[in-house]
């Protein structure tokens, strides 16, 4: 296969909708399925496994695909294991989406504020004149009303309404859209939400009444948003967080942060973004690994608050101006710049363009002593990861432990602008720790 299709982690109603209606647009195309997908989606694609055609993701030769097409994301972050063609340069991407931002540098896109992508795919669909059978406008519809709230949502547009009225008038059936949208609440559930109230902390904030809830979870508990929501509606405040904590397998604390607002003041999925997650006006979540949970309560404030240090854009961290070498520099000059400035790395750039990093690591792929008269660029590493200068510090350290790298260069139009690293994004989480 050449030509695939796929969405984000934890497949939701509105990824896996959007993923079958783009089969309809894109028909050479295969879909594929990550490996994780909410329990809801899990059922509704039992039922009616021999009805819609896709693949495993994982089952993919990624080395053969030629034209990937993502939807319900722009983020290689939540694509998971697949996000590593992110590294070819001869792939070309599509995108479709709601949310705003992410970091798919995409040969097309279409991305817009809107209740639901499914709702962009349907605009194409009535386009293109497709005929969808009804129990593809049954999905559409569960894509459609998860995502929105019913309609209800701030988020939702006319166009998701039109939409929504266009599916069932093709047969879209809303007992079945009910059905699997009525999602699971149980004891797991229960006592989750009993022991959220417990610790409940209600704050005010620029006028908002905010409530944060932090507890600590043992093993897999499902639908943890409609805890939330829950316990939003019970606290009856502006905005509710739960920040749940569990450990990994290799001992080190995750935290899960999901927000729900009733507020249109109070975009939550702005407030996820900033944290390194992203959703909706009115929902939004964030995985943080390795910070201290206290450090994410904080920053939730602190984003609210909107005037401190979580505020802080990768420009107020990085260094500049840049000290870096031209491509023609021999090796034998970098080694001494590398011992003179004590550093492990330096940008290669030519005419103000980053065209390479060297780092100490590629020192080692020199067998002779002749080759330290050879030109950086014979040695450095072209696989360039970068970050914007508007992303958040937690992006940036996200960045460098998925690569393994200690410096990240600040790109703008192609140009680098600063460096920010390793340090420079740990110094900034030692300084909103509590004295």
């Amino acid at each position: 296969m050449t030509q695939i299709i796929t969405t984000h982690k934890n497949t939701d109603f509105d990824a896996f909708a959007s993923l079958v209606a783009a089969t309809l647009i894109y028909p050479e195309a295969v879909a594929a399925i990550p490996r994780t997908v909410n329990p809801n989606v899990r059922a509704f694609m039992s039922i009616h496994k021999d009805i819609f055609d896709y693949v495993d993701r994982w089952s993919i030769e990624t080395g053969r695909v030629t034209r990937l097409i993502v939807v319900d994301t722009a983020d290689w972050a939540r694509l998971g294991p697949i996000a590593k063609l992110n590294q070819r340069t001869d792939l070309e991407v599509l995108v479709w989406d709601h949310h705003s931002g992410g970091d798919i540098d995409a040969a097309w896109k279409c991305q817009e504020a809107i209740g639901a992508t499914v709702t962009l795919m349907v605009r194409q669909l009535k386009a293109m004149r497709k005929l969808i059978t009804p129990i593809q406008a049954t999905l559409f519809l569960a894509g459609l009303y998860e995502d929105t709230g019913n309609l209800t949502f701030s988020s939702c547009t006319a166009e998701d309404a039109y939409a929504a009225g266009w599916l069932l008038d093709r047969k879209a059936d809303l007992a079945l859209v009910s059905k699997f949208l009525r999602p699971a609440y149980g004891e797991k559930q229960k006592d989750v939400l009993f022991e959220m109230l417990q610790n409940t902390n209600r704050l005010k904030i620029n006028g908002y009444s905010i409530s944060i809830s932090r507890i600590h979870i043992d093993g897999h508990v499902g639908n943890l948003a409609l805890v939330v929501r829950m316990y939003r509606d019970i606290v009856n405040v502006d905005a509710a967080f739960g920040l749940f904590v569990s450990e990994e397998k290799n001992g080190k604390q995750k935290c899960m942060v999901i927000g729900r607002s009733d507020n249109d003041g109070l975009d939550v999925g702005t407030l996820m973004k900033s944290m390194g997650g992203g959703g909706h006006p009115g929902a939004g979540s964030a995985m943080l690994k390795g910070v201290n949970p206290e450090i994410a309560e904080q920053m939730i404030v602190d984003l609210i608050q909107g005037n401190q240090q979580s505020s802080v854009q990768i420009s107020d961290l990085m260094s500049f101006p840049v000290f870096s070498v031209p491509p023609d520099t021999s090796m034998a000059e970098v080694a001494k710049i590398l011992r003179h400035r004590g550093c492990t790395g330096l940008p290669v750039v030519d005419d103000g363009v980053l065209v390479g990093i060297i780092s100490r690591r590629d020192f080692k792929k020199i067998r002779k002593e002749n080759q330290l008269e050879s030109p950086v660029k014979a040695f450095m590493s072209t696989r360039v990861i970068s970050i914007e200068p508007g992303k958040s510090p937690i992006q940036a350290a996200q960045v460098m432990v998925r690569h393994d790298i200690g410096r990240l260069p600040v790109v703008e139009d192609g140009r680098i602008i600063g460096i920010i690293t390793r340090s420079d994004a740990m110094m900034y989480f030692y300084d909103l720790l509590p004295d």
